[in-house]
This record gives structure tokens, C-alpha cells and sequence, in this order.
């Protein structure tokens, strides 16, 4: 399985700022204002409909972050944007480090367990504030299982595609 042509969601337009089309974001990089680093944006309001920003400008306010997005230039073109997701394509983001990975490379994976029992695949993660919780399914059922790796996640193969899992198949 591969990255390519993979977008990663790491931001959403939240509201205005000032009047000549400035934007109020939110950031879910580390650190926040690295989005600013990846660029194109793809903006996205409702699946099938993107529209790519190149050359965004920003920096912290208040609290914060605003962006210029130069084909932006008055407060009623911003107010258009407030609600759109900001996607960057994945192969702009750095390599991971050594037993991590980005949610979106392991999405589509085959989970098996220790066993050899297929799961299901990989539907999406999301964030408890213990771990993060992979949910894999397979059709007929939802499974929750803890990203924990050595203890519940056992092996990650991003080339070929499968998670090995130590999960008990009936939970």
C-alpha cells in the first residue's frame, strides 16, 4: 500500500479576522504552526469538492493562528471558507521516526491476530487521552483495539499491508 496521492487532514478554517480576508485557523500539526510549511493546501467543505491554495501566509494571534490565502482578498470571499478543511498531500510531510506512523498510512491495513485470524482492515484511529484506538472492520463488526504497540499491536508492515494484532477475535 502506498502514500501517493494520500491527503492528510491537518487543519480547518474557523471563523474571520480583520476585513481585508484574513482567516482565524485551527492547526493540527506539531508544532501548530508547521501548516504553514505545507503547502499546497486542499480545502475541502463536502467530499469530491477541493480547492487547492498555493502560497498561504500565516502567524500566531492571540490564542490562535490567521492565514492569508492571497486569492482571498475581502471579508465576504473569507466568510465563503470558514468550515473547510485544510488536506495536504502526504507526501509533503516528513518520514515518520522509527515505530510511528501517520494515521492515514495505516488505514486500509489487514489485521490479523497473533493467530493468524483476520480482523478486518483498518476503517480509521481516533485519539483517547490514554492511546490511540484503532477501528478495524471487517463487514459484519466493528472491533476497538488499542494502538499500544508491543502490548495489543504487535508488528505494522506498511508494505504489505497487514497489522498483527495480539486481540482476542471474540471481544
Amino acid at each position: 500500500m502506498t502514500a501517493a496521492g494520500r491527503r492528510v487532514l491537518v487543519g480547518r478554517i474557523v471563523g474571520l479576522y480583520g476585513v481585508q480576508g484574513w482567516l482565524k485557523i485551527e492547526s493540527w500539526t506539531e508544532p501548530r504552526m508547521r501548516i504553514f510549511d505545507y503547502q499546497p493546501w486542499l480545502l475541502s467543505s463536502a467530499p469530491g469538492t477541493e480547492l487547492e491554495v498555493k502560497g498561504v501566509k500565516g502567524r500566531p494571534q492571540g490564542k490562535g493562528l490567521v492565514a492569508f490565502l492571497p486569492e482571498v482578498t475581502d471579508r465576504e470571499q473569507a466568510a465563503a471558507l470558514i468550515g473547510h478543511d485544510i488536506y495536504v498531500a502526504r507526501e509533503q510531510l516528513p518520514p515518520p521516526g522509527k515505530d510511528e506512523y501517520y494515521w492515514v498510512d495505516l488505514e486500509g491495513l489487514e489485521v490479523v491476530t497473533t493467530e493468524g485470524v483476520v480482523l478486518g482492515r483498518v476503517a480509521h484511529l481516533f485519539a483517547t487521552g490514554a492511546n490511540d484506538v484503532v477501528v478495524v472492520r471487517d463487514g459484519e463488526r466493528e472491533r476497538l483495539v488499542p494502538f499500544v504497540q508491543g502490548s495489543y499491536v504487535r508488528s505494522v508492515d506498511l508494505s504489505g499491508g497487514r497489522m498483527v494484532v495480539d486481540w482476542d477475535p471474540e471481544f
